[in-house]
């Protein structure tokens, strides 16, 4: 029960956004009933915050008179609902991070700080025809006819203020009278956005046509599904006649995507086919919108919502399926404070909520691929291209011994100006921006190193900065060496502004679209270069994993992929992994139509036995022998894993700490938990701050929840832990 009489509890626990593991008891207020799930303002220590009330109390193990009481009740009805609550509380639980900052974290700003809870209304009003006034005069007052006049041809229907604006700057004054005399009616009405569709799908091929049946027949009951289809496969078809038969049976459907940049995208296409209230939940609204959205899907007018990962957290009180669109992607982990894993969580919502989960991807996370072989998910694959596409050839160049211009082969540049001269596009995708990631000094060999991180500076040529791509700072670039004065600097390196700046210099008549996050800082920018490269108009288009996934551009029939070979070489297990899908996911970009698609990786690395199975034999093949190797290393998805991370501004306190968590760990131990380090993070400098870390390995998740379950308790009692800041990252997407 979320409401219970006043009677029946004289304190309540409430969860404050705090760093603390544990809930605050407050004497409760005379006249309300307490709602679980709703708001309060409460004081804490000098401060008044905005909690959630988790639980009523009889009784508190603390003195009354030594308790704070509610400052006031912010909603009469829960905002968080009992199964998202619930889901939030297992959050809190799973990810050790304190349940004060979970459940604030589901709610949107404003919300947070307290804001009123209430849907925008329009102001309407609407023609008396009972009233028995005499009209206004078309003479003696012009306006006030000309308002009565057109409210009552609406013929009952209301008229909304914008109209009434139309009619004059001026017309409150007119309305005012007309409404003191009862000839109109003032009200208001809840701005509700609806959509009509406009466009009905293609004929499904058989291997759709099985998986709509598969995941449709499975509504109102818990199944999840691996939707496993090639790029280009007709994923999103899938998606939207599973959609439509939801809202047939009058049900809400979440999506989450892993990029912001594929949600206008998406809701433009979405907004085509599907007739209902469709909003978007990402962090590139304003407050007010995203609140107002948050607020359409958590009172359940919204039929559909489009989201980034903290959609997941968003209550939907009809919820009949989950769809998750490229599940594989990193961008699904929160990397900082609640560092939840939005795919894990819908699987436990959907699991609570007894709905299907549908995880759709071309390239899929090796957690699911051993999900999918275990039995607990079933998969559904689409292996033909929807239309007359065909998959594209790929193909590995060598660029071992052969000049190099600007970072690509004479080769290269001969493959792109074929495909240019038969009228087709070609994408050159290099993952790293700007300029040049290094600048040398050719006397000293100094380079131009971020200040605040173990990291070298990238050089920006258009801006003439050096920036910083760990923590953001900038600086120009010098004219000189910083360290010996010599004018002798060389730009080392490869980034999209050089490769794109080589390109308009080797093709000036065509025009080139470069990608990335510094090229669409500007509003719009995005998708003013998403619509050229659609379209045709920019015929060499430059980028980097903002154009691996989601985007279809019909005249792409080259994919050049540059610097392919860092992935075989990274510090992190999943480097690996996640080398395999990007090459796969750029690679899908070509030959989406009914010409046929090439694909050139350049690598220093031809003969690697796992780059020729990717290219060669496939993802799926790939991943198997990746899989292979993650097994006898009894790493994830054959163990659990979770990291401690640590930093402060000085060099040992991190270690230190981290030394008395492993001596907690250890002492007793943890049957069958592997306890390794600590040591430096790979970047043990970042942003001012020097960074450790300890990695703890399981052969079972109850043995790792077990032990980081009793670590937590008292931990800021730790030598040096009130120097330093630390977190728990559970089943971590990198080790970075």
């Amino acid at each position: 029960m979320n409401a219970t009489n006043k009677n029946s509890f004289a304190f309540v626990q409430v969860a404050v956004p705090t760093p603390l593991h544990q809930l605050f008891d407050y004497r409760w207020r005379g006249s309300e009933a307490v709602v679980v799930g709703s708001r309060v303002a409460v004081p804490f220590g000098r401060r008044s915050m905005v909690g959630i009330v988790v639980r009523g109390l009889s009784e508190s193990a603390y003195p009354a008179n030594k308790l704070r009481a509610v400052t006031e009740v912010l909603d009469s009805e829960p905002l968080l609902p009992e199964d998202v609550m619930s889901l939030l509380e297992w959050a809190s639980r799973y990810y050790h991070h304190p349940i004060g900052d979970v459940l604030c974290s589901a709610l949107p700003v404003l919300l947070r700080q307290g804001k009123p809870a209430a849907l925008m209304q329009r102001e309407i009003y609407r023609f008396n025809a009972q009233s028995t006034a005499e009209p206004p005069s078309e003479k003696k007052a012009s306006l006030q006819f000309s308002v009565f006049s057109l409210l009552r041809e609406a013929d009952g229907e209301a008229v909304d203020a914008s109209s009434l604006a139309n009619l004059s700057p001026r017309w409150r004054s007119a309305v005012k009278p007309l409404v003191e005399r009862g000839l109109i009616e003032p009200d208001s009405s809840m701005v509700l956005p609806s959509n009509s569709a406009v466009d009905t799908g293609p004929v499904l091929l058989p291997e759709q046509q099985t998986a709509v049946t598969a995941i449709t027949s499975e509504l109102g009951s818990f199944k999840p599904f691996l939707l496993n289809g090639v790029t280009g496969s007709g994923k999103t078809e899938v998606y939207l006649r599973c959609i439509e038969a939801a809202l047939k049976q009058q049900q809400q459907i979440l999506i989450l995507v892993p990029e912001i940049a594929l949600t206008p995208q998406l809701m433009r296409r979405f907004q085509r086919r599907i007739t209902g209230c469709l909003v978007s939940l990402h962090s590139a609204l304003n407050a007010t919108e995203r609140m107002q959205n948050w607020l359409l899907a958590a009172k359940g007018h919204a039929d559909v919502v489009i989201g980034t990962r903290s959609a997941v957290l968003v209550p939907l009180p009809r919820l009949g399926l989950i769809i998750i669109d490229e599940e594989h992607d990193g961008s699904l982990k929160q990397q900082d404070g609640f560092r939840y894993h939005a795919r894990d969580l819908a699987m436990v919502r959907a699991r609570n909520r007894s709905c299907p989960v549908v995880l759709g991807t071309a390239t899929a996370s090796f957690e699911s691929l051993h999900n999918a072989a275990t039995g607990r998910y079933t998969e559904l694959n689409l292996t033909q291209r929807a239309g007359d596409a065909t998959p594209p050839n790929m193909a590995l160049l060598d660029i071992r011994r052969r000049p190099l211009i600007e970072g690509m082969s004479d080769r290269l540049f001969d493959a792109i100006e074929k495909h240019l001269a038969a009228g087709n596009q070609a994408l050159v995708f290099i993952n790293r921006r700007g300029f040049a990631p290094t600048l040398l000094c050719n006397d000293c060999g100094a380079c131009a190193d971020c200040r605040r991180c173990d990291a070298h500076m990238t050089v920006h040529a258009k801006r003439a900065r050096l920036r910083c791509h760990h923590c953001g700072s900038e600086r120009p670039v010098p004219e000189q060496c910083e360290s010996c004065g010599s004018l002798e600097l060389d730009r080392l390196g490869y980034g999209t502004e050089r490769i794109a700046a080589a390109l308009e210099e080797r093709f000036p008549d065509v025009s080139v679209a470069r990608i990335d996050r510094d090229s669409t800082r500007r509003k719009g920018a995005l998708q003013s270069q998403l619509d050229a490269a659609t379209s045709g108009e920019a015929r060499l288009l430059v980028g980097t994993q903002m154009l691996a996934k989601g985007h279809h551009f019909p005249g792409v029939t080259l994919v050049c992929i540059l610097d392919a070979d860092r992935g075989l070489f990274g510090t992190d297990f999943r480097a690996l992994e996640q080398m395999g899908q990007l090459i796969i996911q750029v690679a899908g970009r070509s030959g989406r139509e009914e010409k046929q698609g090439s694909v050139l990786v350049q690598t220093r690395n031809p003969d690697n036995p796992i780059m020729q199975t990717l290219v060669t034999d496939g993802y799926a093949a790939f991943a198997k022998v990746a899989l292979d190797d993650r097994r006898l290393a009894m790493l994830p998805p054959y163990a659990y894993v979770a990291l401690i991370r640590a930093e402060a501004p000085d060099m040992n306190s991190p270690m230190r700490f981290l030394q008395g968590v492993s001596q907690r760990l250890l002492n007793p131990p943890v049957a069958g938990v592997s306890v390794l380090g600590p040591v430096s993070a790979p970047m043990e400098r970042l942003g001012g701050k020097y960074r450790a870390q300890l990695l703890l390995q399981a052969e079972r998740r109850s043995l790792l929840n077990e032990a980081l379950s009793r670590l937590t308790v008292n931990l800021d009692s730790l030598p040096n832990a009130k120097k330093t800041r630390w977190s728990i990252d559970v089943d971590p997407v990198d080790l970075f």
